[in-house]
């Protein structure tokens, strides 16, 4: 018999004895039904319990979310709006994220958004609710991303709501009873979390070879790094041997122009949903987030998702998972085992690694760019803001993979605070330059016209397979029977810029990268593989490698033929009735003839000239 908890219990009689007497309603706020200038943030959900709605401006308030709410009975009631201050972990002087709550076109006299660095309840008073039908309206007042999770209306003068994420999930658990089962969408081949183009091109590369594949993501868009919403450019070669046809499939969805930082239209998110969606075997869960993995008999039985939107959750069952989420999200809920940070040089005789183990990662950038305009385009002179000055400031109009923030920080658990560094010093450089800079006239009639607010990670955790990719099997080519996809880049690892980090004390946000040439090194197939969860496999930045290794399979052309034979292997992994380490044992020849044919279509003419970094690169052995 389940237990349960002291808080589940007391909050379930404050609700029942209370029924009768008091009403209390949640609105999420990511459920709105027009989001107006607002965006979706998911990112850190899974650690402040819920994503919220984010007013990314650029300094400029954007259009109101609005929504209609339906209440069972009129009367007062007291509001509490969940919010957080995301600046004052740096700077109280002033708050960047100040919104206003208008209910049924009153405006509330509190200005939200202002008290706290953590996600706190602000209270928002009380209001005389006459109608049974409300509208809701949440109004930006700075255009710098002011943020709310949720809203709650109560009629009990005495309701306080729980801070404790867990004692929430308990109370929206009561409040949306609708949402609480999740719902069988049905069973597949094949389940790939993570739209990334790992994830993207393990779903098409299954699909075509005959599968049922589900493919999940949390975002709107496909691509991950690569999409508008983060705007990398592809990295790494394709079509390289020992089997030159992997790689078409990525060339087949990724876009033509390359560069980091350029306006949206260059990263064809398009192309790629078109791609997916023209797989008539692939069922696409864009804005879904998959949180809970069910075990049986140690491998994954069914992932459930939740709906960002609605709250609503879907369960899918199927006899093989990948984990294409770069964080290892469904491993590390499945229980399967990880690395994570720097291994120390003597674990794996690796000449880069630190001396002594350490939790470093490679951190996330936040990219942006500014356009020429012919007349002056001010910005505002922050308050709260880090103190700048002439010696701080970056004279640039982009800013490229280089403003990377959150080395040493945890890339999962504290991904908002590393993602808010990245804008607060973007804005904090910008508002120097426009305002205070000897140079003000130079930027005059430059406009910051896109800052990244969904943070482009490098490095989180890496779940391990029956083999780990180290250094030395890179530098001294020590290749493997059961070779994949070669990655082609070099071995290219970050660090804090030291000069940056003599101006930032504790928190650079810049960073240099260190090269090690290599050849092209086809990745062993026992890296693509959980080595204690026996049917999940895995394909991008969270495979079976060591933090050194890292430095070259991380890029994404390389992440998207790891998927191509992830699909593969699906497919062999059906007809043969096995699991990717029975593939591994008695049926890698049949996988060899996939990987000679490839699933995407032939390759456009000279496409290597859009590959950066094959100058640094040798003729594979």
């Amino acid at each position: 018999m389940k237990k349960i908890s002291f808080t589940t219990l007391f909050l379930f009689l404050f609700f029942t004895s209370n029924a009768e007497h008091n009403t209390t309603i949640l609105v999420e706020t990511e459920s709105f039904a027009q989001k107006g200038g607002w965006v979706i943030d998911q990112q850190s959900m899974d650690v402040m319990g819920s994503p919220y709605l984010l007013a990314h401006g650029i300094g400029i308030p954007v259009k109101d979310a609005t929504t209609t709410v339906q209440f069972p009975k009129t009367g007062t009631y007291h509001i509490f709006v969940r919010t957080r201050n995301w600046a004052a972990r740096w700077n109280m002087t002033d708050a960047p994220g100040k919104f206003k709550l208008i209910v049924d076109n009153s405006t509330l006299v509190p200005v939200f958004g202002t008290e706290t660095d953590e996600w706190n309840w602000q209270k928002g008073g009380s209001v005389e609710i006459k109608s049974k039908k409300v509208s809701l309206a949440m109004r930006d007042l700075t255009g710098f991303d002011g943020r709310c999770d949720a809203i709650i209306f109560s009629t009990d003068p005495d309701f306080i709501p729980p801070s404790d994420v867990k004692e929430i999930e308990v109370l929206r658990n009561l409040l949306k009873p609708d949402i609480v089962k999740p719902v069988s969408v049905g069973t597949f081949d094949f389940v790939v979390v993570g739209g990334g183009m790992a994830g993207t091109c393990a779903a098409i590369s299954a699909a075509r070879l005959g599968l049922k594949v589900a493919l999940i993501q949390d975002r709107p868009v496909l691509g991950g790094n690569n999409s508008s919403e983060v705007r990398v450019h592809l990295g790494g070669r394709i079509n390289v041997e020992p089997y030159p046809a992997i790689g078409n499939l990525v060339n087949e969805i990724g876009p033509v122009k390359e560069g980091n930082a350029q306006p949206k239209d260059n990263y064809e998110d398009d192309k790629k949903l078109s791609a997916v969606k023209a797989e008539k075997n692939i069922s696409l869960f864009l804005n879904h987030r998959a949180n809970v993995v069910t075990m049986k008999n140690g491998k994954i039985g069914s992932i459930q998702a939740v709906d960002i939107e609605s709250g609503k959750k879907k369960l899918f069952i199927a006899p093989l998972f990948a984990d294409c989420t770069g964080d290892a999200t469904i491993g590390n809920l499945a229980g399967a085992k990880s690395m994570t940070g720097r291994e120390s040089a003597s674990q794996y005789g690796e000449t880069r690694a630190p001396q002594k183990k350490d939790s470093l990662t490679m951190g996330s950038s936040v990219q942006w760019f500014a356009i020429s305009n012919p007349k002056e385009s001010p910005f505002p002179d922050i308050k709260w803001g880090l103190p700048w000055n002439e010696s701080k400031t970056h004279k640039i109009t982009r800013g490229d993979w280089d403003w990377e923030t959150g080395m040493g920080l945890d890339q999962v658990t504290e991904i908002e605070r590393i993602r808010d560094y990245g804008l607060l010093v973007v804005y904090s450089n910008w508002s120097y330059l426009k305002n205070h800079s000897q140079d003000t006239s130079e930027f005059a009639n430059k406009q910051l016209e896109w800052v990244a607010y969904v943070a482009g990670k490098r490095e989180s955790k890496r779940l391990v397979g029956d083999y780990i990719l180290t250094e030395n099997d890179l530098t001294r080519q020590n290749i493997y029977p059961d070779g994949t996809a070669s990655t082609t880049w070099t071995i290219d690892l970050h660090t804090p810029d030291p000069e940056n980090a003599k101006l930032f004390a504790g928190a650079p946000f810049k960073s240099i990268a260190v090269h090690t040439e290599i050849y092209p090194y086809p990745i062993p197939f026992r890296c693509l593989y959980s080595v204690n969860i026996s049917n999940l496999m895995m394909a991008g930045r969270n495979v079976s490698v060591t933090h050194v290794a890292l430095g070259t399979v991380r890029l994404m052309r390389t992440g998207g033929m790891m998927g191509e034979v992830l699909g593969m292997a699906a497919s062999i992994c059906k007809k043969e009735n096995t699991d990717p380490r029975g593939l591994y044992k008695n049926y890698f020849p049949e996988l060899v003839k996939l990987m000679k044919k490839g699933v995407g279509k032939a390759s456009i003419p000279n496409i290597q000239k859009y590959n950066e970094g094959g100058t640094l690169l040798k003729t594979f052995k």
